[in-house]
């Protein structure tokens, strides 16, 4: 019996779905090589080696790029699959491990786009405000990470939040990995006996 063909609509949105996601890492390179706000969509769609009304078409703005950029990244990581995986763990001294686990995977899957992040916030108005939405993302799952750990905490919960979130800061894992050379294995076992110590 002969395979079933795909329908012309159903092609036409594989294609779609493939440019995007090419003109998507084409700018994700071009990004972290010459920051945000130094890429053009122009420069963008020639690096994607497609024309530039296909970039509009495709995503609109530069920044709808951007948020497609992180989109991908979050999901290559597993954050919210992670996440979940971290808060089901019974034992907290595992679930706080774990947590340094969930760091470690969501920078190790994209360090790149967390910088560009660091580079977009000087952009206009509208991209810092998409950008704080993610981030607020970030930091909320962080926070329900530690607010599960009430009853074991040595430190006031709003207390512990921040101090995961001082140490989850992307400059300590630029430092410790990116210009110390540490592997992303060592960082994670120090974030983990770190927050232990800490907040246990």
């Amino acid at each position: 019996m002969a395979p079933p063909v795909k329908s012309r609509s159903t092609y036409r949105q594989e294609q779609a779905a493939a440019t995007r996601l090419r003109i998507a890492e084409a700018a994700r390179e071009m990004f972290a090589a010459n920051g945000y706000g130094g890429t053009s969509i122009d420069a963008i769609a020639g690096e994607a080696g497609v024309a530039v009304r296909t970039v509009y078409s495709a995503f609109g703005t530069k920044r709808e790029i951007l948020s497609f950029v992180c989109e991908q990244w979050l999901e290559r990581a597993k954050a919210r699959e992670r996440a979940a995986e971290v808060l089901a763990e019974p034992d907290p001294v595992a679930r706080l491990r774990a947590a340094a686990g969930w760091l470690r995977g969501l920078y190790e899957a994209g360090f790149d786009v967390v910088l560009i992040f660091d580079g977009a916030m000087d952009s206009d108005p509208e991209t810092r405000e998409l950008l704080r939405a993610k981030l607020a993302g970030r930091n909320q799952v962080m926070d329900a990470l530690i607010a599960s750990l009430t009853g074991r905490l040595r430190l006031p919960l709003a207390d512990a939040q921040a101090t995961f979130r001082a140490f989850a800061a992307a400059g300590v894992y630029q430092e410790l990995v990116t210009d110390h050379g540490w592997s992303p294995d060592r960082f994670e076992s120090w974030l983990a006996d770190t927050l232990q110590a800490q907040l246990l």
